[in-house]
């Protein structure tokens, strides 16, 4: 097997909204490279529009749903008006991006630190994320930090690791606060 592609024929949803997703190619890639030794070639076929079918490398889509979608500060002022299931939103694109990452190895360093920049970084994001859905903002740190510790993200300074883990830990702190109350 020397291919794996993945054919959508709708724009409602992108790679990074579904675990069906990564399961699907991730999977069959991650299956071809322990068979093979190696990745196969990953494609997306865009099939939204019949007329006029798309395919790009898999590296390429998932790069052009990161710049639209995950770090895209529209995306993120909309979900932030949804409380605490926008929060879950978005630690669930950055779940969906690492397991795409840990499967097809299709994920590019600058994205884990744009997300750190976008969701972390940011004080009205991290609060917003901090205040209305603690988890979120746990888990979003814990993934980062899994995917350094996995070798996905490689070029990460020590001060951004420290600041993964100390959140980690003030997310810990709000979450035992609330669970006292």
């Amino acid at each position: 097997m020397q291919i794996v592609l993945h054919n959508q024929d709708n724009r409602e949803h992108d790679l990074l909204d579904s675990d069906d997703y990564y399961q699907f190619q991730g999977g069959l890639t991650a299956a071809v490279r322990s068979l093979q030794g190696k990745n196969p070639q990953t494609y997306f076929g865009d099939n939204s529009i019949p007329a006029q079918p798309r395919v790009r490398q898999l590296k390429e889509e998932i790069a052009r749903v990161y710049r639209s979608r995950v770090v895209n500060p529209k995306w993120i002022a909309g979900v932030m008006r949804h409380g605490y299931k926008g929060a879950f939103e978005m630690a669930a694109t950055v779940d969906f991006l690492f397991a795409y990452d840990a499967t097809a190895k299709c994920v590019e360093d600058y994205m884990y630190q744009g997300i750190v920049e976008a969701y972390l970084i940011d004080p009205v994001v991290s609060e917003f994320i901090q205040e209305k859905n603690p988890y979120a903002l746990r888990d979003i740190a814990e993934r980062l930090l899994e995917a350094h510790k996995r070798n996905l993200w490689e070029d990460v300074n020590i001060e951004t690791l420290e600041a993964l883990r100390n959140l980690v830990h003030q997310a810990e702190a709000v979450i035992e606060e609330k669970s006292m109350v």
